[in-house]
């Protein structure tokens, strides 16, 4: 059987010299340990496995010299036992940010380490996940989380191995990804990004916390969190999500900008489907200041047409605006997305994201990732909408993106052990804003 494997070679762990500087004058300083980076496993990528069989690494053995590598001021030993004994604090929680040297990023990283997402009385310590060629650019990142002085952010570390920056994670923010380039096959695209959340779901079955959260970002994000799923079985799989909140919030802005009202009198919308322009915008469950907006809105051919369309391709028609993708709309539904898991949801609404299709109400196939109504207690965990309508308009929408779904889970069944690819995607979708 071929197995393809990448093992890129390690560099040496880089310290901010700020910091180095004042390292023997302060006696904080003193357990802290500069060392080199090194690979506890080879960095693999697995192109193809046994039908029906996840290849699952046991966590590798306690490396001290090469576990992290933590950056600067982060490095200084923070005594946070003595101050969670206080009722000002929380426990520190670890998250992890993959293609943290990314625009998404550079909006995301400072909105948690404010206090924005998780509160303002919660520490955090951040690991970031980048690529050999990106390192120096993940140095960056680091040192503008630095400057920034956030009393939250008590830890900061870096690195270019998912098992060592998963180690014990609790939320794992997947936002790396390969963009689909010119001539470039859908196809393709699946299995490129595929062995990426293949080995980065691996490495969280790890070593990661056994309730983390991951919310996958990087595209195709629904069958990436499918394949990054299927390599994680020590993780329950209801734990597992696709972003499509910014999609929500999009089609929540065209709602209110048509019933000439503002964003908060919008509700209980949802995106169905797949995070790509078969993507189901859902007007016929939305409400506008309590009412159903089919009532507010009198004009149905343009909720059933010019709505659809206009969210399904909101991303391209931005990136031709702009000139580039929408990184930090991006980051702002990245963090919509994790207070709707960590806040109750109020009464009587709901929020949209791609989640695991076992067991729902909706008639739609199972074992696959699909954007749905969920609901939350506020405890990170969520369940599915019951009281919901679907009627012969949307039955048919979501049936065809169900069928994008299904197609483009044959195409990566050689990374989530169901044997051989077969693709036969009915049509080559592009993903919002692809070029």
């Amino acid at each position: 059987m071929a197995i393809a494997e990448l093992s890129p070679s390690y560099p040496r762990a880089r310290v901010h010299p700020s910091s180095l500087s004042s390292r023997f004058s302060n006696p904080l300083l003193s357990r802290c340990r500069f060392v080199p980076l090194r690979p506890s496993r080879p960095n693999g990528v697995l192109c193809s496995i046994a039908p029906n069989q996840i290849q699952v690494p046991v966590a590798p053995p306690a490396d001290s010299a090469g576990k992290k590598e933590c950056f600067g001021v982060f490095c200084t030993t923070y005594d946070l036992k003595a101050e969670e004994k206080t009722k000002s604090w929380k426990s520190l929680i670890n998250i992890a940010v993959s293609g943290a040297a990314g625009m998404i990023s550079n909006h995301l990283l400072f909105k948690l380490a404010s206090g924005e997402v998780f509160g303002s009385d919660q520490p955090i310590a951040l690991k970031l996940l980048g690529s050999e060629r990106s390192f120096q650019a993940l140095e960056g990142v680091a040192m503008e989380l630095e400057d920034s002085l956030y009393p939250l952010l008590r830890e900061v570390s870096i690195g270019i191995d998912p098992y060592e920056v998963f180690q014990d994670v609790e939320w794992a923010l997947l936002i790396g990804a390969k963009p689909r380039g010119p001539g470039m096959e859908r196809a393709d695209l699946l299995d490129i990004n595929g062995q990426i959340f293949a080995e980065q779901g691996k490495a969280l079955n790890a070593v990661a916390s056994r309730n983390a959260k991951v919310l996958v970002v990087g595209n195709p994000c629904n069958t990436n969190a499918l394949i990054c799923m299927k390599n994680a079985p020590n993780i329950p799989a209801k734990n597992f999500h696709a972003l499509t909140r910014l999609d929500e919030n999009r089609a929540k802005c065209q709602l209110a900008l048509k019933a000439g009202v503002f964003y908060d009198k919008v509700s209980n919308v949802t995106i169905w489907g797949n995070h790509s322009t078969t993507q189901v915008p859902d007007f016929l469950n939305a409400k506008i200041d309590g009412r159903p907006a089919k009532e507010v809105i009198n004009d149905i051919k343009w909720l059933e047409e010019e709505f659809t369309n206009i969210i399904q391709n909101r991303g391209g028609v931005l990136i031709k605006k702009w000139g580039r993708s929408s990184a930090a709309s991006t980051a702002v539904s990245m963090v919509d997305a994790i207070k709707s898991l960590i806040t109750p949801t109020p009464e009587g609404d709901w929020f949209s994201s791609g989640v695991y299709t076992n067991g729902n109400p909706y008639g739609i196939a199972e074992d696959i990732v699909f954007s749905m109504p969920c609901r939350s207690q506020g405890d990170g965990d969520y369940e599915l909408v019951e009281d919901v309508l679907i009627d012969d308009f949307l039955r048919q929408r979501l049936r065809k993106t169900e069928a994008e779904l299904l197609a483009e889970k044959r195409c990566v069944g050689h990374l989530t052990g169901e044997g051989n690819a077969y693709c036969d995607l009915p049509e080559d979708t592009m993903l919002p804003g692809e070029m």
